[in-house]
């Protein structure tokens, strides 16, 4: 008979590993956690102090200055620092995931020098450019072009709903060099290209800015070419480890809400008990501790896997789905457990629960997570547009 055994605990070097990455939060981004997420500007001097204690770059190989380590060392860490510092959790995830990772895998040593290097260093911020106003989730009927022009090409079109596009020092954008998915590839442009402006700015919920990118015909030459066509299955590949990054913040940013309510209800006193005396009190934390615990699990093994090559879809999709639902379903457990003092902003309570709210959005929608999931269930693809004639 074959036994299989599975360990859950992580290992020492694991354990070693997140007790330096707290003991830095505590030391470092506890002062001014607060104001931070109330401040709508990049973090600029949390990138630098997790960029001067070597957090940026985790997973990327030594010779692009990173550390070499694995997605659960990311995972790991975006843990710790979301449950000192929400916000600073923005950088780290800036550092590891997205746009560092695809230049890390697919940008030439010009490209990591000009883009990815000044982002490991705290520098930098590349934001990526994928929707536009006719492609969310259909991200493949975007329609920003790259058309040549001599040794380089022309960038015209518009991104919307982009993260740290108000503080970004260059974007990755998706773009179209010829017709089908096969056409798709990505570019980098700088923030101050000619050609390149901007639209009013707007707000999250979360109370973070955006604001829309215009291109009308900007010069990039050809050594700003991230992935020409074909490129695009190689971008989405990429990008499963990107839900990785997202799922592990939601998921932080609902256990951050519940340290912050368990601490409530064992001090606060109403009719001459404490609040956790009450069994309902009781029952609702035994509930969020399932929730939190079920779903890092889940996310575990999705990163633990995914380090032996590229993320699967499927368990990303899961790890995705579940901790956005559980990160936002316990934050907003832990206000009503909190009552005004939860939903006031003299917490962080307020900010995780519309940070893990966003994250349901971001990255893939949730819906679009159950088709990933169904697609691995039945081992097809089920496209969602219309066959044509």
């Amino acid at each position: 008979a074959i036994v299989l055994i599975m360990n859950f605990q992580l290992t020492d070097d694991q354990e070693m590993f997140v007790e330096s990455v707290r003991r830095f939060a505590c030391a470092h981004l506890q002062e001014g956690a607060v104001e931070r997420v109330r401040s709508p500007n990049y973090p600029w001097d949390a990138a630098k102090l997790i960029a001067d204690q070597q957090l940026m770059g985790i997973t990327l190989p030594e010779e692009d200055g990173g550390l070499g380590g694995t997605l659960m060392d990311a995972v790991l860490a975006v843990e710790q620092i979301t449950l000192v510092c929400p916000r600073s959790a923005d950088v780290l995830h800036a550092g590891n995931f997205g746009p560092a990772r695809a230049l890390s895998e697919y940008g030439t040593p010009a490209q990591k020098q000009k883009h990815l290097e000044p982002t490991l260093s705290g520098n930098g911020l590349v934001a990526i450019g994928m929707t536009e106003p006719e492609a969310g989730s259909a991200l493949t009927e975007l329609k920003t072009t790259a058309t040549r022009d001599g040794d380089g090409y022309r960038i015209n079109g518009t991104k919307v709903f982009t993260t740290h596009s108000m503080d970004a020092t260059s974007i990755l954008a998706y773009v179209r060099f010829g017709p089908g998915i096969d056409g798709i590839g990505s570019v980098l442009i700088d923030i101050k290209a000619e050609g390149l402006t901007f639209g009013e700015t707007s707000k999250y919920m979360s109370g973070d800015l955006w604001r829309q990118l215009y291109f009308k015909d900007i010069f990039i030459s050809a050594h700003d070419v991230l992935l020409t066509e074909g490129g695009f299955k190689k971008q989405i590949s990429a990008f499963n480890a990107e839900r990785i990054g997202n799922s592990a913040r939601a998921l932080a940013f609902g256990r951050h809400a519940f340290n912050i309510a368990r601490e409530h209800v064992l001090y606060r006193r109403q009719f001459g008990r404490r609040l956790c005396d009450f069994q309902g009190t009781q029952w609702k934390f035994a509930e969020m501790a399932m929730k939190l615990e079920s779903a890092q699990l889940v996310l575990y093994k999705a990163a633990t896997n995914a380090d032996k090559g590229l993320p699967s879809a499927t368990e990303t999709a899961m790890a995705k789905h579940i901790c956005n639902q559980v990160g936002f379903e316990v934050a907003n457990d832990a206000m009503q457990t909190m009552g005004a003092t939860g939903y006031s902003e003299s917490t962080l309570v307020d900010y995780c629960m519309r940070r893990a709210r966003g994250l349901q959005i971001a990255g893939g929608s949730l819906e679009m997570m159950k088709n990933k999931i169904a697609e691995g269930v039945f081992e097809c693809r089920f496209p969602q547009r219309l066959p044509s004639d």
